[in-house]
Formats: structure tokens, sequence, C-alpha cells
């Protein structure tokens, strides 16, 4: 539970530092944040865990910022009118409450600063994620089917192209929400992503990074000049997919495909949630990679079982979504559906060609679908190839554990 707690708290404590400290001293926000963790880890096992975690972790970064602050040079001479200010804030104890509005606004201004439209779009969507997230660089890359090192170096750009223009921590004016909007959705749909399949780490599933990407998508939702269709949408995405997250996983970690997935144990009231945000996204002529994904989670969830699944309609949504989005990704789906509908090796052949092509390469679950659909056929050897390729590349042991089970079954079945 304590990366649950440090990974919440820590998104928490560098908006409401950065809205005090001010977003040029971003990286100043970020260190201390991350110094604070560190302090609790080095001390709560031997003196205890506080009766209020959330209030000692801000106190103490309030007062590790205050100690930077003050060995600055000439910072109090040269500004002296702020010094007073962040003092006076600094010292003053914080009894936080989880339920409290203060977070969920700074929060909120947080992620719009970062889609300020003279960041770039990369580096706007790899700082929110960064810095509200609370992912790695390497967790960054994958989202994107990138290198870790192409991350950073976005990171830090995007930190010192703030400080060059020494923007204000605020939510932009109405006129401006909508193009902003559209960079926070797509942050908020990554964030929930990593938490409903992990890029790293010992768990499949971080169900406390997809209930985060759901508060703030409410919290969007709910505010009249943020609640669009396509933040609907989104949120009815994250609900139909978030009810079957306990099922996705055995008691042991082990990740469970679909049609071996216990449907009794999905949340049916969040999934009716769903359902009702789905219907709320349909005002208006708005139709979005949200709008088609959603009802793909849709003809999933409602399914009584895998034999009754639509997949007639999810191969038409995946084909609208890849028209719409040339996504690598929707398309090695889409070749999933089509081998429901038309037959394995009309998959096999979808999938084929996408071979060589980019990302996909390197993309373990690309070659644990190749794997998949040669074993359906029969073809064992280049199964086992396909397999052994997507082991390679695969970041979770639980998924390694699981595509290795499937290189022992091609081994026995040849």
């Amino acid at each position: 539970m304590a990366d649950d707690l440090f990974r919440r708290e820590g998104a928490r404590m560098g908006a409401v530092l950065t809205g005090q400290l001010g977003v040029q001293r971003l990286q100043l926000a970020e260190d201390v944040v991350q110094e604070s963790l560190v302090r609790a880890l080095q001390t709560w096992p031997y003196r205890g865990v506080p009766d209020n975690p959330a209030a000692w972790l801000m106190q103490t970064a309030k007062h590790l910022a205050l100690d930077q602050l003050r060995r600055e040079k000439n910072w109090r001479e040269k500004e002296e009118g702020i010094a007073i200010d962040h003092e006076r804030w600094l010292s003053t104890p914080q009894v936080q409450d989880e339920h409290q509005g203060t977070f969920a606004d700074d929060t909120l201004r947080m992620m719009f600063v970062c889609f300020h439209p003279q960041l770039s779009v990369e580096a706007q969507t790899a700082l929110a994620l960064r810095t509200l997230g609370g992912l790695s660089p390497a967790e960054i890359a994958a989202a994107f089917l990138c290198s870790e090192a192409a991350i950073s170096k976005r990171l830090v750009r995007a930190r010192q192209r703030i400080k060059e223009l020494a923007l204000p921590f605020a939510v932009p004016e109405s006129r401006e929400l909508p193009e902003r909007l559209e960079g926070v959705l797509a942050t908020l749909y990554l964030l929930f992503n990593e938490g409903y399949k992990a890029s790293s780490g010992e768990r499949l599933v971080r169900e406390e990074l997809c209930h985060e990407a759901i508060r703030l998508t409410t919290l969007l939702a709910e505010h009249p000049a943020t609640a669009t269709p396509k933040t609907f949408a989104l949120l009815a995405l994250m609900q139909l997919n978030a009810a079957r997250l306990s099922s996705r996983t055995d008691d042991m970690g082990n990740l469970l495909r679909l049609s071996e997935q216990d449907r009794r144990a999905w949340d049916q009231s969040m999934i009716q949630r769903g359902i009702r945000c789905l219907g709320l996204a349909a005002s208006g002529d708005q139709l979005s990679e949200y709008h088609l994904e959603a009802g793909i989670a849709a003809c999933h969830s409602t399914a009584a079982d895998e034999a009754s699944t639509d997949w007639p309609r999810i191969l038409s949504l995946y084909d609208r979504l890849v028209e719409m989005t040339g996504s690598p990704i929707a398309a090695l789906n889409r070749a999933v559906a089509l081998a429901r509908v038309s037959g394995t090796e009309a998959g096999l052949d979808a999938l084929t060609e996408l071979s060589g092509k980019g990302a996909l390469e390197s993309y373990h679950l690309f070659h644990a679908v190749l794997g998949s659909m040669h074993r359906d056929l029969g073809h064992f050897a280049e199964a086992v190839g396909h397999f052994r390729k997507a082991e390679s590349l695969a970041t979770l042991p639980s998924e390694r554990d699981f595509i290795a089970q499937q290189i022992r079954a091609c081994e026995v079945g040849n």
C-alpha cells in the first residue's frame, strides 16, 4: 500500500507545491517531493507510520523547499516579497483531507499548465504523465512505444521551456479550454492504460492508477466547461474496462485471458455507470476514438459469455478506429477481431501485413498474438519463434510466465 500512497500523494504534493512556488520552480517541487518520499522510507520503518501520513509528507516537502529557497544566492534580496509569502505558507502546518477540494483544483490547474500551446505536443503529455501521473520515463516510453532516452530529453526540454515562458499556474480562459482539453484527455487515457496493463514492475494491474484517472476524468465531466461528449466517452471507456479489473489476474497475479475470466465478478454497477456515460457521450455530432473504444468495451462488458460477444460489431468499430487514428495498436486489435469473425487465417494475414512496420516489431504483444494464431493453425515451430520473441520483449514477470506456458504447450503439441 506504500506504493499507492506515495504515488497518490506525490502527484498531489507536486501540484500543490508548484501552485505555491510557481511553475518556474517545477523542478524544485519535483525534487523536494521525491526527497520527502525517500525520507519516509528511511524513517517510517523505525519510528512508525505517522497518524496522518499525507500531512507528514507535505510538511516535510514544504520544509525541504524552504531550506532550498533560503540557500539560493540573493533570493531574499531579489525576491523579498515572494520570500515572505513563501515562508509564511511553507511554515504553516497543513492538515490534509483526501476529500478536500484543493487537491483536485491544483491537480487540474497543473494539468492545464502542462498543455500550454507553447510546449510541443510530445512534451505536454510526457510532462503531465511524469508530474501528475507519477510515471517513470520508462513507463512513459512504453506508452509511446519509444525509447526512455527520448522521453527523458522531452522532459528536460519541457521544464526548460516552462521556465523560459514564465507560465502562470492557472486554468486557461474558457475559449482556450477546448484546445488544451484534448491533451488532458489523452494523458488521462494513457494513465488509465498504464494501470490497466502496467509496463513495468511486479504487478500486471495497477488499480490505483486506473482509479486516479477515473477520478480526474470525473472532475472534468462535472465541470461545465469540460463536460464534452468526448470527456464522457473517455469516462465511459474507463468505467467499462475498470469493471473487469479484479478478474484480469488470478490470486497469484497471473494473467487471465478474457475467456478465462469469471464474469460474475465483474462490477455490474460500474458497467451500468459506463453505459450511462456512453449515452451522455452520444449528444451532439462529435465522434472520437474514445467513443469507438468505449463501444468496443461495452460489447465485451455486456456479453453474457465469450460465445455471445458481438464480434462483427467489434470488428466494425475497430475498422473505424484504425481509419480514424492509424494506430498500430488498434490495427493489432482489429486483426484479433477479424480472426474471430472470418477465421484465424484472415487474422494472420492482417498481422502479416503489419510485420516490419515500425513500433509493433518491438511490442511484445504483437509477437504474442502472432504466436497464438500460428499455434491455433498448428504451425507450432513458427508459434514458438514468435512466443520466444515476445518473451524477450516482455517486461513483467507475470507476462513472461504466461508466454513461457504457451511455449511449453506448443512444444508438447508439436
